[in-house]
């Protein structure tokens, strides 16, 4: 259709979200539409099947261009590499049925206020909303842009104070019931797909349309037996398909179903507090939150009160979440930027759980509906399990490029339909799904499971897996390893608790015991392991406070902390938790507001070593800190850092902003926290790295425990040097830079370095590891090189291997990075903060089984890392058995080909039970059982091809349709050589008493071919031997064993399959039984011939072998002619590689660069379509 569009035409939807698309605008014409149903009738329903396989033309056809606000249809295109077609009828909503309920007007000032989407949606004076739903998600036109835009959501330009005004008080019942209408229900409706729409939707894929095109030939050719047994089988495949889909549809349905029907409380603007059913909710309700255990219906901004809330389902993580109000303010920026605490800390997330809702002194807890339905982040992951991104593997490709190629270019005279359907094996689907199902199967056995089974394949081609730290690598939790004190005369003797000595009384004991986020519930204490293990630690007990415990500003039921009764020399009853400003991995800190009984008002802080001493007086830190800190860090303990400061008793704590308490503090000591490693992560990691798979740590943690971890896990060894990349942002005068610096084993650095280092590898004995050196960065210096050093990013990425303190959505972009360099990416997580590249990654492994792993097309039970060598070896196998199956049908099908088209040539074919015998006693047989191998339990440095158009396996194919084609024609003429040939007599074998008449009993076709009206000849019966014989030889040879499956041998079904077809076809041609010839259509040959015909197969076998094994899986040869023609390979990361092994100034040690004002750096581009790697491996 070209680039050209008529004005208004055409626009983005979804601007610069992941599901951004093209939108075009298109008007039904009458005429059109009757000319494309006379069509259909006269093509007999090929036209809309063609359609329905090709959207965009089905509208091209039917409809004119036009301007999307004339358009009565529109167009939909996705702006990735996959540019998928879809069509959506624009609907109208009217809102004339309201003006009955409470008289609505065009000029009502309910929808005169043209400041929201709502509003300028309405089309005025008839009150009517155009609209169109994709992928759930209602879009409404905006008049007044004169756009389509997403509704079902809070504005997100509305400040704080504006939520607080325009929603603080509820809707009225007219502006819900507008918003009700426009907006759609709240809910979350998965509805179980029918049986028989799936059914519709399997048949109709393209395979199966073949197959039918088939079985119709066959029926008209009196070639009922295959036909029927073809039927059969695409039968039960497709009954397979259509009872897995069905099963994922009730799981799915069944997962959201509870969401749709919860009872809230929803505060109406002059109607008061009202019980509703969630369905009901619109963006802008004001929910009323009272008890505890409450299912959240919907995405809601915290306006007053806090809570705590499990994000389970979101995060993967059953760790409370404290959720503080988002307060009013007179700023007008949007409510998402107005502080630098991230903005999600206010947010209670629809299908998380509400704990406990803590009511402030103003009054009840009360949140803003921000999202309903489809829009909120509980929508958004069912969608995106719904409508997953497509995976534009090579192999599924090139399968439908191979098909075309086995078709015949030239139209055989007689029977060309046949020959096609011949060329192209109509059990070819069934094939290619029998490896990935046993592939599954096997996976299964082992606690992984699978909810994208195409992706087995995709296993295969991994060469990068990014792992995170806490919970994957290392163990969930945190062993309390001691405390370091300190004092104005600097760090003082660390505190063990492995003693029993309990801690003296002081700030540190008192910050210990109040600065966390933990929670009582049902009188068990819950929250964060690290929170909790250092509470244990004081062995102090937790309270709610009574209804007779009053301080100044402080709620009734307040958390206290007190000393237990055994612990003395305690002069404070308990402590008081006045406030809390929650921990962010932004941030990298908490703080908390507390009152001493009959004490002082002071506040604690703790968090990141170095955050928390940049908030600390200098003084108060120890010179020593950065040594100190780097002894515990270099050990791989986790680090955290403790600091107080007193408070002025007369102000309100809500009074105090987090600037204002996280000043001035005084550092109280270090508390050393011990993360051990998973027994399995070594040895793991060991495997991988000398499979030559790169292997990569992502983590929210300081980077140089994550870089010791490294070290003791085996990614980075101990002798390997460590550079420091940092990355500054642009301040004031100076512009944005970046630093490298070599860094020997506890050197001490500045301050704010410590968070910042990387690992060089020297050894050249490195097992083809990429580099002899790696890189490792904090997520800080990854943000400032994405945006000022982008033509660094490549270059760093090829040797980056720790990244540390990344957010979750540095995560995902980082993977989308390393996809760009034609990397096939795995990312193996626990499902906490890794959801976005789990989904993002080639290949996502979620070791949580929370709801959150949903998204993850794989997800294992046993929660460490074995599952991803694993899974590759299960990929590798998978991926070598399509191949073996592509090779092994395509060879079939051409055996049969060159026997019919030589027997053509003597207007001769194969009988009906000779096409029987080889497509069911033969082919089928052998495609089910030949994919029963296992993966080979050792994973080898290389990777199977990742292409079927690769040389070694069109070279394989192609030789030995050569060598069939050549012992064909070879039998052919030899047997018209024969001195037996030319008697007239049909037979000649010595039987006795068997008369010639009774050997050549016309067949059950009632075709006649030939002049002697039968298929019987002795071209026939050499021909029909050496192919069925061939059939046999072909799926032995490729049927590959090493290196990535278990060896033949051990597949003992196949190999007695095979013994038992190669015996039955030897009886056959040795057994002289005139009634099964006959069945078969078969002549008597001398026994000498038929020692020929084994003769020529054992040549023809020998040859092949010593083909397939000398040259096609001979690696050192391909090696070789790659160097010999000078190949070089087009994947972005080997280009990379190459360029950066030949630049002697890189990396840049010891020095510091600066980014140019204009913006320099930004002009090297380097992408490749994420899913596509150009990669030709052999």
């Amino acid at each position: 259709m070209g680039d050209h569009f008529e004005k208004g035409q055409h626009a983005l939807l979804n601007e610069g979200e992941e599901n951004e698309m093209e939108v075009f605008g298109y008007r039904t014409q009458g005429c059109r539409q009757i000319l494309c149903l006379a069509a259909s009738v006269i093509s007999l329903g090929i036209l809309p099947l063609v359609f329905y396989w090709r959207p965009a033309w089905h509208v091209w056809a039917n409809c004119a261009p036009c301007s999307l606000q004339e358009a009565d249809v529109v167009l939909l295109r996705t702006t990735d590499e996959f540019q998928i077609y879809s069509w959506k009828k624009v609907m109208w909503i009217h809102l004339s049925a309201l003006s009955s309920t409470f008289g609505l007007t065009p000029d009502h000032p309910l929808i005169t206020d043209e400041e929201y989407i709502i509003n300028r949606a309405i089309r005025k004076p008839d009150l009517k909303v155009r609209c169109i739903k994709v992928q759930k998600i209602r879009y409404v036109w905006n008049n007044l842009e004169g756009q389509f835009q997403k509704i079902g959501s809070l504005e997100d330009w509305l400040s704080s104070a504006k939520i607080h005004l325009k929603f603080g008080s509820g809707l009225t019942r007219e502006e819900q019931e507008i918003r009700r209408l426009i907006c759609g229900p709240n809910t979350i409706d998965v509805e179980i797909t029918p049986i028989w729409k799936l059914l519709i939707k399997e048949v109709l894929n393209p395979f199966y349309i073949f197959q039918l095109f088939s079985v119709c030939l066959w029926f008209s050719e009196d070639y009922k037996e295959y036909a029927f047994a073809i039927i059969i089988m695409s039968i039960i495949s497709i009954a397979l398909t259509v009872y897995d889909l069905r099963e994922q549809s009730v799981k799915l349905h069944h997962l959201v179903e509870s969401h749709n029907s919860i009872t809230v409380s929803v505060c109406e603007r002059n109607a008061g507090v009202q019980e509703l059913e969630s369905r009901f909710l619109v963006p802008g309700d004001l929910l009323i939150l009272t008890g505890n255990k409450v299912q959240m219906p919907c995405d809601a901004v915290l306006i007053d009160g806090s809570c705590v809330v499990d994000e389970g389902m979101l995060t993967g993580e059953s760790i409370p979440v404290t959720k503080t109000p988002l307060l009013k303010t007179d700023s007008s920026a949007p409510w998402k930027t107005q502080s630098e605490v991230d903005y999600k800390r206010h947010v209670l997330f629809c299908g998380t759980e509400v704990i406990q809702a803590k009511a402030a002194c103003s009054g009840p807890v009360r949140a803003v509906v921000l999202q309903t339905g489809f829009n909120t982040a509980k929508g958004d992951l069912v969608r995106s399990i719904l409508y997953p991104k497509p995976m534009n593997f090579k192999l599924y490709r090139d399968a439908i490029r191979f098909l075309l190629c086995l078709e015949s270019p030239e139209e055989v005279v007689k029977k060309a339909l046949d020959v096609i359907t011949i060329a192209v094996p109509p059990a070819l689907p069934a094939a290619l799904t029998t490896g990935i199902i046993y592939a599954q199967r096997r996976l299964k056995k082992r606690g992984i499971f699978c909810i994208s089974p195409q992706r087995i394949n995709v296993c295969g081609q991994l060469n990068l897996v990014c792992f995170d730290k806490t919970g994957t690598l290392t163990r969930d939790g945190l062993d309390l390893w001691g405390v370091v004190p300190c004092d104005r005369n600097g760090f003082q003797e660390i505190h063990s608790f492995d003693s029993g000595k309990a801690l003296p009384w002081g700030p540190l004991c008192a910050a210990m015991a109040s600065c966390h986020s933990l929670i009582l519930l049902n009188g068990t204490i819950q929250g964060d392991p690290l929170d909790l293990k250092m509470f244990e630690a004081t062995t102090w007990e937790m309270a709610i406070s009574a209804d007779d415990f009053h301080i100044k500003g402080v709620p009734a039921h307040a958390m206290v902390v007190k000393p237990c009764k055994t612990a003395s020399q305690v002069p404070v009853e308990g402590i008081a938790i006045l406030h809390q400003f929650p921990f962010s991995s932004a941030l990298q800190r908490m703080t908390v507001i507390v009152q001493e009984m009959g004490g002082d008002r002071l506040a604690f802080m703790k968090g990141a070593p170095e955050r928390v001493a940049g908030f600390c007086q200098p003084e108060t830190v120890p010179t020593s800190f950065v040594s100190e800190l780097q002894i515990y860090t270099t050990r791989g303990f986790r680090v955290i850092a403790l600091a107080y400061k007193k408070l002025e008793t007369d102000h309100h704590t809500t009074a105090l902003t987090r600037e204002k308490v996280e000043s001035d503090l005084i550092f109280l000591g270090l508390l050393i926290l011990e993360n051990r490693l998973k027994e399995e992560t070594k040895p793991v990691l060991e495997e991988l790295i000398s499979a030559q798979i790169r292997t990569v740590m992502i983590t929210g943690d300081n980077l140089q425990t994550a870089i010791t971890v490294a070290r003791k896990s085996g990614m980075v060894s101990e002798s390997q040097k460590v550079i420091l990349i940092e990355a500054n942002e642009t301040t004031g005068s100076s512009s944005a830079s970046i630093s490298w610096k070599l860094v020997e084993e506890k050197k001490h650095v500045a301050l704010g370095n410590q968070d910042n280092y990387i690992n060089i590898r020297e050894e050249k004995s490195d097992n083809g590891r990429e580099g002899s050196y790696h890189f490792a960065l904090s997520g800080k210096s990854f943000h400032v090189i994405s945006q000022h050093f982008s033509s660094l990013l490549p270059k760093i990425l090829i040797n980056g291997t720790i990244f540390a303190r990344m957010s979750p959505g540095q995560k995902s972009s980082l993977v989308e990075e390393f996809q760009k360099l034609d990397y096939f990416v795995g990312m193996c997580g626990d499902g906490a903060n890794d959801c976005g590249a789990l989904k993002m990654a080639h290949v996502g492994i979620s070791l949580s089984e929370q709801e959150a792993s949903v998204a993850s097309p794989f997800t294992s039970k046993t929660p460490n890392i074995e599952c991803v060598p694993q899974l590759i070896k299960e990929g590798r196998a998978a991926l070598v058995t399509s191949f073996c199956m592509f090779k092994y049908m395509a060879l079939y099908s051409m055996i049969q080909y060159v026997g019919v088209l030589l027997l053509y040539w003597e207007t001769n074919s194969l009988s009906n039970y000779q096409f029987l015998f080889q497509d069911l006693a033969i082919t089928t047989l052998i495609g089910v059982t030949m994919n029963l191998n296992g993966a080979y339990p050792k994973l080898v440095p290389f990777r199977p091809a990742g292409r079927l158009i690769s040389p070694p396996l069109l070279l394989s194919v192609i030789l030995n349709i050569l060598l069939s084609l050549a012992m064909h024609i070879m039998g052919f003429i030899l047997v018209q050589k024969q001195p037996w040939y030319s008697m007239e007599l049909h037979s000649a074998c010595t039987v006795q008493n068997q008369s010639t008449s009774k050997l050549t009993i016309v067949p059950t076709t009632p075709e006649k071919i030939g002049s002697n009206g039968a298929f019987a000849s002795f071209e026939n019966t050499t021909v029909w031997f050496l192919g069925t014989i061939n059939c046999i030889i072909v799926a032995l040879i490729f049927s590959k064993g090493k290196p990535f499956r278990q060896p033949t041998y051990t597949n003992y079904v196949f190999v007695l399959v095979l013994i038992m077809q190669l015996g039955v076809c030897l009886f056959i041609l040795f057994a002289d039984i005139p009634e099964l010839y006959r069945y078969l259509d078969l002549l008597c040959t001398p026994v000498l011939w038929r020692v020929y015909i084994l003769v020529m197969l054992s040549s023809n076998f020998i040859v092949s072998l010593v083909v397939e094994e000398a040259i096609i899986e001979n690696r050192a040869l391909w090696t070789a002619i790659k160097r010999c023609f000078g190949y070089r390979s087009k994947s972005q990361y080997r280009i990379w590689q190459k360029n950066l092994a030949n630049d002697s100034s890189w990396p840049p040690l010891n020095q510091i660069s600066y980014s140019d004002v204009s913006g320099c750096g930004r002009g090297v581009s380097y992408s490749n379509p994420v899913f596509e790697s150009n990669e030709e491996q052999l």
